[in-house]
């Protein structure tokens, strides 16, 4: 299975907030989309970050109630780890394990092509073992 199967069934849509929106502003939109991180991008197209509600809570640890009228340039993750569509699940759930991250945008041609959450990976896996599982009852049955 690859990432562009998981965001066939998913689908693209990518939330995106502006550099210099407030924290305030990045909360409303993560709220309004339900949704537990947004990438960072000027143009809605390039990446210049990510931003995860992990992040707020961090930083409001740190900073106190003045964290909301911070940019988000200011707090968010600015080396972010990207995939493609061509590459293999397994490859991106050890990446996402290893380097302990939750959201991974997925780029192709240089541009957001859509988001995938450890959620999404997890979903995708259990319904690959119970297709495999079927199949095998199936056969054993036969």
């Amino acid at each position: 299975m690859r990432v562009s199967d998981v965001l066939r069934n998913k689908g693209n849509t990518v939330q995106t907030v502006q550099p210099g929106a407030t924290v305030r502003e990045l909360l409303g939109s993560l709220a309004e989309h339900n949704i537990g991180a947004a990438v960072v991008s000027a143009d809605g197209q390039t990446i210049v970050g990510i931003v995860s509600e992990r992040d707020v809570v961090r930083q409001l640890h740190q900073r106190g109630a003045d964290l909301l009228e911070v940019t988000v340039a200011d707090i968010m993750t600015a080396d972010v780890r990207t995939s493609t569509p061509e590459e293999a699940l397994d490859d991106l759930r050890a990446t996402m394990t290893k380097h302990r991250i939750r959201h991974v945008p997925v780029v192709q041609d240089g541009h957001i092509a859509g988001l995938v959450s450890i959620g999404d990976v997890v979903k995708s896996t259990i319904s690959e073992l119970e297709t495999e599982r079927e199949h095998l009852v199936g056969y054993i049955q036969s």
